[in-house]
C-alpha cells in the first residue's frame, strides 16, 4: 500500500519507518508539525526525498481517517 513506508518488528520496535532507513513515521510528522519545512527534512536528512517526507503526511492522514469505534461503559 505504502511503497516509501516500511513497518519491520526488527527495525525501530516495528514502528512504520521510511523505507530503507530508521526514519520514523512519527518523527517526520512531528517535526512538520513543529515548523521545519520540506526542504529543512531533506537537509535534515540526505536520504531522503521530497516523495518520503509526503507518503509519510499521507501514511499519517491514513490513520487519522481511521474508524474508532467507543466502547459504551456497561449499563448505559
Amino acid at each position: 500500500m505504502y511503497s516509501r513506508i516500511s513497518i519491520d518488528p526488527r527495525v525501530c520496535h516495528g514502528q512504520a519507518c521510511v523505507k530503507g532507513t530508521r526514519i520514523p513515521v512519527h518523527q517526520i510528522i512531528r517535526m512538520l508539525a513543529n515548523g521545519d519545512t520540506i526542504e529543512d527534512l531533506c537537509r535534515e536528512y540526505p536520504g531522503l526525498d521530497r516523495e518520503d517526507i509526503l507518503a509519510c503526511l499521507d501514511y499519517a492522514a491514513a490513520l487519522a481517517e481511521e474508524v474508532v469505534t467507543p466502547l459504551q461503559a456497561q449499563g448505559h
